[in-house]
C-alpha cells in the first residue's frame, strides 16, 4: 500500500511538472520591440527582435501601432525569414492616424501564405 501511495504521488507531482513548464516555460517564439520612431503623422518605423526555438523556420510577427488615446492606428504582419540565431529586422508601418507608440504584438510559426517567399521547386 505504502508503494502505492509513493508511485501515486511522484506521477501527480510529475504531471504537475510538465503542466507547469508547459504553461509557464519560454515561449517556442517571442517578439519584442527594441526601437520605434514616428518618422510622420502617417508612418511609424519599427525595429524588432525575434527569438526562436528553431531559428531555421520562417515566422510570421504582427505589429501596431497605437496613438495617445490608446487606440490603434496600424497595424500588418511581417516575415521573419529563416536565420541562424535572434534576428533583429526593421519595418515601417503606415497608419491612420499620428502614432505615439510601435510595438510587437504577437509572433507565430503559422506564416500566412501570401508572405510566404518559399517557391515550389519545378522539374
Amino acid at each position: 500500500m505504502r508503494w502505492l501511495l509513493t508511485g501515486i504521488t511522484v506521477v501527480v507531482l510529475l504531471g504537475l511538472s510538465v503542466l507547469g513548464y508547459a504553461n509557464l516555460g519560454s515561449a517556442p517564439i517571442e517578439g519584442k520591440q527594441t526601437a520605434f520612431t514616428i518618422d510622420d503623422d502617417s508612418s511609424v518605423r519599427i525595429t524588432l527582435e525575434v527569438r526562436r526555438d528553431d531559428p531555421r523556420r520562417p515566422a510570421a510577427c504582427v505589429v501596431r501601432a497605437r496613438a495617445e488615446s490608446g487606440d490603434e492606428v496600424g497595424r500588418k504582419e511581417v516575415l521573419i525569414q529563416p536565420a541562424d540565431d535572434t534576428i533583429r529586422q526593421e519595418t515601417v508601418l503606415r497608419t491612420s492616424a499620428r502614432a505615439t507608440i510601435g510595438e510587437v504584438y504577437g509572433c507565430t510559426y503559422n506564416v500566412p501564405e501570401y508572405l510566404s517567399t518559399w517557391t515550389r521547386p519545378t522539374g
